[in-house]
């Protein structure tokens, strides 16, 4: 609960802090790896350090935090940050490291906006610090319990028993416990950190959905190399897991999470993704398959053409088996090499999807916004559609979408 003196102090001053967030997560970053290192070593990803969607990512998390405080003085927003909890926990984050980060947050609260924050200023933004903090501390802790996950030593071992290759870009690794152990428990829908040892001897790591049943002896995981864009660096993990990992290496990944996941209801579903986006829908295929569903789904895909479209024969196969499935895809070139597939980008205005279904998103955050808008206009309520980003949510930056 925000006390009411710090929800005044909170209300004024969120302008002038929001609209420094960027500037105060650069400084915060920057001044914690050069005085702490080793906090990059497995913990943070070095690519959306250098692209700047972490950075932004909190800065966006902290100021959504702080309107749903003052909108609710009495609540804690946690659906808000179970998203985060999540991801913490696939890297085996800690209660400790929150008071390292209050440290340096902190101090670059007060190197930007200098005089601006009086003792009551950052009375009141350290109480939003610890109430955000506190909720994702306990979050964390029930995540890590039910998942008999030591947080100090949350990785495993998993040997490669198969390497397929989806695309020229895309390619999946069946994985079985290296020490023949049993599999942790997963949902349909969620996602393992792969953390790997770089050639400059820095680990690091990288979220991969489940893309087969959760139930299945083996796990799959689906990987894109991510190529070097513009100015923005290749992605370290992809293309170290692409470049030198084959049948009989091992892998060190976490245990699942994620809070996008199947629910085990008979609503019907609308499955909606784009790219490499298809991976948790497949996986979500797999499960109802292998369950014996008879849910009415719905698979929609877009992707640059039918080639590019990785475990395409695995969504024609599964739709095939659910007695309630129907799939449609979008290609923006070469859409005649797949029977049935529209040209051009996804435009799901025209299909007749159920107003009570339980809509999915999977895909770049661009996209997942459009479909989004026109599913909404389309009647689908808010509540109902569920999204899942590979990488720093930086959705809630942009609040309006």
């Amino acid at each position: 609960m925000l006390s009411p003196e710090s929800a005044a102090v909170v209300r004024a001053t969120l302008p002038t802090v929001g609209g420094a967030l960027d500037e105060i997560t650069a400084r915060f970053y920057g001044t914690m790896f050069t005085e702490q290192p080793e906090l990059l070593d497995g913990l943070f990803n070095r690519g959306n350090q250098a692209s700047g969607e972490q950075r932004r990512a909190l800065a966006g998390s902290i100021a959504g935090f702080a309107r749903a405080l003052l909108a609710d003085p009495g609540a804690r927003p946690d659906a808000l940050l179970s998203r985060i909890a999540h991801k913490h926990a696939t890297l085996g984050v800690t209660e400790d490291q929150y008071t390292i980060v209050h440290k340096y947050l902190f101090r670059a609260i007060g190197d930007v906006l200098g005089d601006a924050v009086t003792p009551e200023v950052a009375a009141a933004w350290d109480e939003v610090y610890w109430l955000m903090a506190g909720a994702l501390i306990a979050q964390e802790a029930r995540l890590y319990h039910e998942a008999q996950v030591d947080p100090r030593d949350p990785w495993r071992r998993w040997t490669v028993v198969e390497r397929r290759e989806e695309t020229p870009v895309v390619v999946s690794f069946l994985l079985r416990p290296a020490d023949d152990g049993p599999l942790p428990r997963a949902r349909a829908g969620q996602y393992v950190s792969v953390r790997a040892l770089m050639p400059d001897g820095i680990h690091q790591t990288r979220q991969y959905s489940l893309s087969n049943a959760p139930g299945d002896r083996l796990r799959r995981i689906t990987v894109k190399r991510v190529v070097s864009v513009a100015d923005a660096p290749e992605g370290e993990v992809s293309n170290q897991l692409h470049r030198t990992v084959g049948v009989g290496d091992e892998l060190t990944l976490s245990a699942p999470f994620g809070d996008v996941v199947l629910d085990d209801a008979d609503t019907p579903l609308v499955l909606v993704s784009a790219g490499i986006g298809c991976t948790p829908m497949v996986g979500m295929l797999e499960h109802l398959a292998a369950t014996g569903s008879s849910r009415p789904v719905w698979v929609l895909h877009a992707d640059r053409t039918p080639a590019d479209h990785a475990l395409r024969a695995d969504t024609r196969r599964l739709v095939d088996q659910l007695p309630g499935a129907k799939a449609q895809f979008w290609y923006e070139q070469d859409a005649a090499a797949e029977p049935g597939s529209r040209t051009g980008l996804m435009d799901p205005d025209d299909l007749d999807l159920p107003a009570d279904a339980d809509v999915y998103l999977c895909g770049a955050l661009p996209f997942m916004r459009a479909v989004r808008t026109r599913l909404l206009r389309a009647g689908v309520p808010a509540r109902r559609i569920r999204y899942e980003v590979f990488g720093p949510d930086l959705w809630p930056a942009h609040p309006e979408g």
